[in-house]
């Protein structure tokens, strides 16, 4: 085995060359991400509200497609490292179809359940119109985004970063330049965005498929028994982390019903907060895509030192990383709330959120990272129980309790200390499951 102090630089080096593109690609995503919310920001308060109602159900959205992600590079790599080739072609076909039927039917559900989604939030009822105005476009951009995410997974299955990196950014700058386009220039409004994000997400399509089926990473060509064998592969690593995923998107809906108590402009403003959170953890998000895979190999090698190593390079990182974000948004909050949104209303509840809020995101990040580290290591239970106990044993307590005490304010202080609490926790756990699994390999 090789000694650590040569092992740690060659780990940190493998583990940029495999983060960099997916930074790149994940930050250009968030980007048009807060492109939207400004441009939609302009706008008015009910259009932003309709957004801000909207995050919990993309977030719902989110864990089914990451889920199943998950699941795709865990299953898939496995597959090519034990030479099997034809296998990993027909898991990548699976991925696709089942991908694309199981977030269809998450879509419609959603798009029928509407009414009864806005009212269980706690939203006004005037804001119905709005949000069915916005949401048949947006679900139909959620879907694109799920079947090109599901491309992108069968890419970093493969080892390859570099394709899902450089289309991230072509599709986001896309996104970015037809959303003033179509909102203003069209004068289309409110459903500019997401109609702008269709167009960017199905060029992205185009642009991935092809390159995928031209390499032969996906197979449509089933035998009964392979993909009887295929779908229970995928389902044992699938459901744990789908739940996992599901868990943010259940908090959030608490939280949005616990926020929409303090009026309209506070879900705005928590919307705007969000969207903003999903930039700042940004590295943490290309870390969760570009680890997995490093992880699974040296899983299969038995080589769990280097599994040690490169987790404590990825939290020292991202501890450091983060501090260094919440510093900006707290010098720059008075030029952040301006930009997003021209109601000050708003502008003072967002204000208040980036000078409490930011300061526990290195946490969240370390919570984040062993989720991913968990279900890398084949562990997938643990890693929903982190997600379990961070939400609904740190995050939502914490933040009713700071309501209690002091509002709005209150409940955002509530937020940086449940974040704190469930890094904390995530920790813990996660050296557990470590040694756990080190008595595995050992015996």
């Amino acid at each position: 085995m090789i000694s650590k102090t040569k092992q740690t630089p060659s780990l940190g080096r493998s583990l940029f060359q495999m983060t960099w593109p997916m930074l790149f690609g994940v930050l250009a995503l968030m980007s048009f991400q807060l492109a939207d919310s400004a441009f939609i920001g302009q706008l008015g308060v009910n259009p932003l509200a309709a957004v801000g109602f909207t995050v919990p159900m993309y977030q719902l959205i989110i864990g089914v497609q990451v889920g199943l992600g998950i699941a795709t590079t865990a299953v898939i790599s496995k597959a090519l490292g034990a030479k099997q080739e034809d296998h990993a072609r027909q898991l990548g076909g699976l991925v696709v179809l089942i991908g694309a039927s199981v977030i269809c039917i998450l879509c419609l559900l959603l798009w029928f359940a509407r009414a009864n989604i806005l009212n269980a939030l706690g939203g006004e009822p005037e804001l119905l119109p709005t949000i069915s105005l916005y949401w048949q476009p947006w679900l139909i951009s959620a879907w694109l985004g799920a079947m090109l995410y599901f491309g992108y997974s069968l890419c970093r299955a493969h080892g390859n970063t570099m394709l899902p990196g450089i289309t991230m950014v072509f599709t986001s700058l896309l996104n970015i330049a037809l959303d003033p386009l179509y909102m203003f220039v069209f004068d289309w409004g409110l459903v500019g965005a997401p109609y702008a994000t269709i167009t960017s997400f199905a060029i992205g399509c185009m642009i991935i498929y092809p390159k995928v089926l031209s390499r032969y990473w996906l197979s449509f060509k089933f035998d009964s028994g392979s993909k009887l064998s295929s779908i229970k592969q995928l389902s044992n690593i699938t459901g744990p982390a789908m739940l996992s995923q599901f868990m943010p998107a259940l908090s959030a809906m608490f939280a949005t019903a616990l926020i929409a108590s303090y009026g309209t402009a506070a879900v705005a403003a928590w919307g705007l907060g969000t969207r903003l959170e999903f930039f700042s953890i940004v590295i943490v998000l290309a870390l969760t895509m570009s680890m997995p895979p490093m992880i699974g190999r040296f899983l299969g090698a038995g080589d769990l030192d280097s599994i040690r190593q490169l987790v404590k390079i990825s939290v020292k990182f991202v501890l450091l990383w983060q501090l260094g974000v919440a510093i900006i948004w707290l010098l720059l909050s008075d030029s952040i709330t301006g930009l997003m949104t021209t109601d000050l209303s708003v502008a003072e509840i967002l204000q208040q959120y980036l000078l409490r809020v930011p300061i526990s995101y290195g946490a969240l990040g370390l919570c984040m990272l062993m989720v991913s580290v968990c279900n890398a290591m084949g562990l997938p239970m643990r890693a929903l129980l982190i997600s379990c106990l961070r939400l609904f044993l740190c995050y939502l307590p914490l933040l009713w309790i700071g309501s209690v005490i002091a509002g709005i304010n209150g409940l955002m202080s509530g937020a940086l200390a449940g974040n704190l609490a469930a890094g904390l926790m995530a920790w813990v756990l996660y050296q557990k499951g470590f040694r756990k699994a080190a008595k595995i390999h050992q015996s």
